[in-house]
């Protein structure tokens, strides 16, 4: 697990390169969006718009645009299913956030804390009728069933991360079987869609699914990760939400691993919710860092990182390769 990101040059990586690439195409999904969102009930585009507008980076429909640009396609097909890959993912977002109760999102309070549990639930079910109507009318049953199959596999990853929940015997196969569901799933998908509509062959769709698939889990690694290192006006949500919600992730994974039979028995009670004041939360920095639990997740994030790369070594260098390249960097970089 020692492979590190090649770097393409020694500034720090940031998403702008891939921004600039898509930013035209971008005007396009986020016309789609606005529009797809708006109800004649007010509430509905209301409490969307206060997620969907609040500064997320997009981050989802960006690589299904720079996958189409890798593959100089010159259509539009993609533009409804990059929105429709936005709107999965706002509305798991939304669900979430009222599984977790969670109270801080992107830095805002969450749409569960302002208009309550059940009008975020069924926002999100309204987000996702939108996603499958702009599916259908890409005209790809490919498309389709590729948007679709991640939307149930992003749910299943969901409740198997909730049966897991407080379950200090969690091993790593299994976290990594929930971050594959729960995060990779639509990083994948998003970049395979593109090679779809392109009408590429088969190994072409397969390396996007690649690419995309490593992405996403050495992003959720990386965020698993910062819920230790970081505060919340980095994070964009509480520090120590993880901790507290009795998440077993990698980093606690491995500290308890590693830990005495005392650490042990403080990560037995913090995850079963008898450990959780901010002494609690601040002795378990200390050991994720002192038995270098965060530093190995980061080295594993970066494995996957380098893995995503090469997926998509075999297509022609240029700015959008070289885009989705700097991505990757910016995924795993984001810790530091």
């Amino acid at each position: 697990m020692s492979a590190t990101v090649q770097r393409l040059s020694g500034h720090q990586p940031s998403l702008d390169p891939m921004i600039h690439l898509v930013a035209d195409d971008m005007n396009q999904v986020n016309a789609a969006i606005v529009d797809r969102m708006q109800s004649d009930i007010p509430l509905i585009p209301e409490l969307a718009n206060h997620l969907i507008g609040s500064g997320g980076k997009r981050m989802r429909p960006m690589l299904t645009l720079a996958s189409a640009r890798l593959l100089n396609y010159d259509g539009g097909r993609h533009y409804g299913l990059a929105a429709a890959v936005e709107f999965i993912h706002t509305a798991t977002l939304l669900h979430d956030d009222v599984v977790d109760g969670s109270d801080l999102r992107r830095g805002k309070r969450t749409a569960n804390i302002i208009w309550g549990n059940p009008a975020s639930v069924l926002v999100g079910d309204f987000l996702f009728s939108r996603s499958f109507e702009l599916m259908v009318e890409a005209g790809s049953l490919s498309a389709l069933k590729i948007l679709s199959n991640a939307s149930a596999v992003i749910a299943e990853g969901e409740v198997n991360q909730l049966t897991a929940a407080r379950r200090v015997d969690l091993g790593e196969d299994r976290y990594l079987e929930i971050i594959n569901a729960k995060t990779a799933a639509l990083f994948a998908a998003a970049c395979r869609i593109a090679a779809v509509v392109a009408d590429r062959p088969e190994s072409e769709e397969a390396a996007l699914d690649a690419y995309g698939r490593n992405l996403g889990i050495a992003f959720q690694l990386v965020d698993d990760a910062i819920d230790y290192t970081s505060d919340a006006g980095t994070m964009g949500k509480d520090a120590g939400d993880d901790f507290r919600e009795g998440k077993m992730t990698l980093p606690v994974i491995l500290a308890y691993a590693r830990g005495s039979e005392e650490q042990r028995q403080f990560w037995k009670d913090a995850v079963e919710g008898r450990r959780d004041s901010d002494a609690d939360f601040a002795h378990a920095i200390e050991l994720v860092r002192s038995t270098r639990a965060v530093d190995d997740t980061i080295a594993r994030a970066r494995h996957y990182g380098q893995r995503a790369i090469e997926a998509i070594a075999p297509f022609a260098d240029g700015t959008a390769k070289d885009a989705m390249i700097e991505a990757v960097e910016f995924a795993v970089a984001r810790v530091y």
